[in-house]
């Protein structure tokens, strides 16, 4: 007997038994399906997470705040500074492998009002033009404040989208994309004119979202405005933070709200001296990875020259984060697995109490074959093709079942992306179930192998 002969033999097996097939196949067919399920999931969420990474600015950036004083140094508390302007300037004259030092001041629970509302903004924060480029931030209307505006402190600022429809309505609500440019803002009792408006900034799955929902909406322009796709149900936490965000000149922070002591909760008001003052973070990046824990060293080498020593400062970094990734991703996918693996084996045990029920009810077959000139080996290879057979019907049935699972779980999926489908799954998931069906398929396929032809004629 040829193999395609036996492939066929097979198929014919699992028509003439289909319930029974079916059954027997179920086991493959959820293991398949929950593995390329599992991995869908998985990489929805590592997309998403990798997304933000970058939208904050990616690898290359170091986060410096300000700390208590370490025990051993307890003693120099009252000459401890924190981080200030100074460590600026002398990052930039001192350490070349900062490309970029960006110093920040935050308003701490500002409220922003206009136009009969009121709203908190994630991030309210002076900062120099150059956190455009620390951010990734990218000004879609209107022009980002320069370093004349900071020298001159005037009252200007740049708001990212969810500022603009909490305050002037949204694109839904008002039919059309309102861009307030020149409106006056009050944040904290202080007036502020916007110069400038960011993109609005959104993940993949977010960004198809709201293009259907547009689509959809096209043909029913009438009756009352709804919101479609717009909103930050499903949006990614990073991309809401930089639309929830309103940055303002570093000294019209300084002078027209610290020193004003209108700086709001966690501010510092007027207690700090305004030849120096204080800064809420300072953000640096590096212009290539690969020179971060040199540059890390050189950054801490000056930083505690112009702290005399004293180590009232530490680093952030998004490597811990890029870090987290990978191994929660390493997690998933290993638990995963494991499980999806467990009912892989549940259905080759399953395959192999049918294969060896169905050897005991064709015995006397077996033994016309065997009687008729069929050797050991054609029987063998028959019986195992049969399981091997069942396994990539069930293998095939599942990644079917996969892509209809995986559609259900985008519409209730918490990662904020959908779940993706990737070759290398299926191919690991369909290859799982070829080898379960090799191994379930050997028990049975070695006992009708050895089977007497004399006695399994006379098998009733």
């Amino acid at each position: 007997m040829n193999l395609w002969n036996a492939i066929v033999i097979g198929f014919k097996e699992i028509w003439a038994h289909k319930f029974r097939s079916v059954l027997t196949m179920l086991g493959i067919i959820l293991g398949v399906s929950s593995l390329v399920a599992m991995s869908a999931m998985v990489k929805g969420i590592e997309i998403g997470a990798k997304e933000a990474l970058v939208a904050i600015g990616g690898l290359q950036k170091i986060r410096i705040e300000a700390q208590k004083v370490p025990i051993y140094q307890r003693y120099l508390t009252d000459q401890a500074v924190g981080v200030t302007l100074n460590d600026v300037y002398a990052l930039q004259s001192s350490a070349p492998l900062a490309a970029l030092v960006s110093p920040e001041m935050r308003l701490y629970g500002a409220t922003v009002s206009a136009n009969g509302k009121t709203y908190r903004p994630w991030v309210c924060t002076g900062v120099w033009p150059v956190a455009i480029e620390m951010y990734e931030h990218v000004v879609e209307h209107g022009r980002m404040f320069n370093e004349i505006d900071d020298e001159m402190a005037r009252s200007v600022c740049v708001i990212g989208t969810e500022v603009r429809d909490e305050i002037f309505g949204s694109p839904q609500q008002v039919g059309h994309e309102i861009i307030p440019l020149g409106e006056t803002i009050n944040i904290n009792g202080q007036s502020l004119t916007i110069i400038g408006m960011f993109q609005h900034y959104e993940n993949e799955q977010d960004r198809k979202q709201r293009e259907l929902a547009l689509q959809q909406a096209e043909p029913n322009k009438t009756g009352p405005a709804r919101s479609r796709g717009w909103g930050t149900t499903s949006q990614n936490w990073a991309f809401k933070l930089k639309n929830a965000s309103v940055l303002i000149p570093l000294n019209t922070i300084w002078i027209k709200f610290r020193a004003g002591g209108t700086a709001g909760p966690g501010g510092w008001g007027a207690t700090v001296a305004a030849a120096d003052p204080r800064l809420s973070v300072l953000e640096v990046k590096v212009a290539e990875v690969e020179h971060l824990n040199a540059a890390l060293q050189q950054i801490r080498n000056v930083l505690m020259s112009t702290h005399k020593g004293i180590e009232d400062f530490y680093f952030r970094t998004q490597e811990e984060w890029a870090e987290n990734i990978d191994t929660f991703v390493r997690n998933a996918r290993m638990s995963g697995s494991i499980i999806a693996g467990i009912s892989l084996l549940v259905g080759g045990i399953g395959i192999m109490n049918i294969m060896l029920a169905s050897i005991s009810g064709r015995i006397r077959e077996i033994g016309i074959r065997k009687a008729v000139g069929a050797g050991t080996g054609a029987v063998f290879i028959q019986i195992l093709v049969e399981s091997v057979v069942i396994a990539v019907v069930g293998g095939l049935a599942g990644l079917a079942g996969s892509y209809a699972l995986v559609r259900s779980m985008s519409s209730f999926s918490p990662t904020g992306n959908d779940p993706v489908i990737t070759v290398t799954a299926m191919a690991i998931a369909f290859g799982f179930s070829v080898c379960i069906g090799i191994l379930a398929g050997l028990i049975p396929a070695f006992k009708a192998a050895r089977l007497d032809p004399i006695v399994a004629l006379r098998y009733e």
